[in-house]
């Protein structure tokens, strides 16, 4: 079901055509209030108890487990996707001469960390580039071999849209026994994901893009052979059995609290950040992210029909993301088309050979228009 405009629930003027969420969202209201409430808390830490350094962490794990189909004990909170990332490359196995297999163009966050850990150990990452006549999905199945150790995707590339079937390469992935990481922060909150179908080792997403919270806060999703077995990349106090107590953090316990908690980043209590995050998410559920889907994908439909006239193309649908669309011409870009359109207040990215547009729930058909129109006057004299 298509949502009607919740642009009142948000700070955008009405001459301002935001289509730029896979850069970063704007915040609702609400989620600066809450924002706003938890960092006034600190100007009394007297009124801060020992308890509220669980209840907040624990409502924001409950929200984001609802979110993706998982339990909150499932849920760990990082302080970005790399970090969640990081932590999935510190624990899967992996040995010399093995490979690790990423996509090409695959953002940063979901590369760096397994440089690192291909270093470490004398494997290999696996840059992998759209097979001729093969889908995204079908290029990475078909790379799956004796040699794979794991398999690192993001939901849809952040460039284009580009979808991935993850219910298919999970399958592939535990069927000879490999590892399965998904960068979710372009996907979770815009596009349905559920875990228990898709049986990911590890899933992260940071806040701040489509799930519509505040920066520097993730969530990351960990399968239950981790909550046991698992070895965090920092160790601090809370996430300690027992943490509850503090007039006996003295008696230092080398047990973990169960579930994914053991994977918590420190001062994970965020008394400003954690509430921002739960809220957006709550409102999130509230609108269900179905109909988020299909909200954002009429108008990402919309474009991608009336910008085939200005011999733009995009990734058909049904093999990229409703919420995403990357708009592409064999003439290229000028350098500066994203500060052009900011000229006619139309704001969306170029991210590599792609214009990017990523609309939400605030955005209707008068954004389509405007986004149209500016491209028309920008992009008409290279026709």
């Amino acid at each position: 079901m298509r949502l009607p405009s919740q642009r009142a629930l948000f700070d955008i003027p009405d001459d301002v055509t935001y289509l730029n969420c896979a850069y970063m969202s704007p915040l609702m209201h609400q989620v600066r209030d809450a924002g706003v409430s938890g960092l006034a808390r600190k100007c009394r830490p007297w009124e801060i108890s020992a308890r509220d350094f669980f209840t907040g962490s624990n409502a924001l794990r409950d929200a984001f487990a609802s979110l993706v189909g998982a339990k909150a004990m499932d849920i760990a909170i990082v302080p970005a996707a790399s970090y969640g990332i990081s932590v999935a490359a510190a624990n899967l196995p992996v040995q010399k001469g093995q490979d690790i297999l990423v996509v090409a163009d695959q953002f940063p966050s979901n590369v760096y960390p397994w440089r690192e850990r291909a270093n470490e150990v004398g494997a290999k990452v696996r840059i992998l580039e759209r097979a001729p006549g093969r889908g995204w999905t079908e290029t990475v199945l078909d790379a799956i071999d004796r040699k794979t150790a794991i398999v690192a995707l993001p939901h849809c590339r952040w460039t284009d849209g580009a979808l991935f079937d993850l219910e298919r390469i999970g399958e592939a992935c535990r069927s000879v026994g490999i590892g399965f990481v998904i960068d979710a922060t372009q996907s979770a909150g815009a596009a349905p994901l559920d875990v228990g179908r898709i049986r990911p080792d590890f899933l992260t997403a940071a806040t701040y893009k489509w799930l519509m919270g505040p920066y520097s806060l993730g969530l990351l999703y960990a399968s239950a052979k981790w909550q046991s077995e698992g070895r965090p990349i920092e160790h601090n106090w809370v996430h300690r059995r027992n943490a509850e107590n503090f007039a006996r953090l003295v008696d230092y316990d080398d047990a973990f609290a169960p579930g994914a908690v053991r994977f918590d980043v420190g001062e994970r209590s965020n008394f400003a950040l954690v509430p921002a995050a739960e809220t957006a998410i709550r409102q999130i559920l509230d609108w269900g992210v179905d109909n988020v889907a299909d909200t954002a994908s009429a108008l990402t439909s919309a474009v991608a029909v009336r910008a085939k006239e200005l011999d733009l193309e995009s990734v058909p649908e049904g093999e990229r993301a409703p919420h995403y669309l990357g708009l592409h011409s064999v003439r290229g870009f000028p350098e500066d088309l994203p500060t052009r359109l900011a000229q006619h207040n139309v704001f969306v990215s170029v991210r590599g050979s792609s214009i990017r547009v990523t609309p939400h729930v605030y955005n209707d058909e008068r954004d389509v228009d405007r986004l149209l129109r500016a491209l028309e006057i920008e992009l008409g004299g290279q026709r």
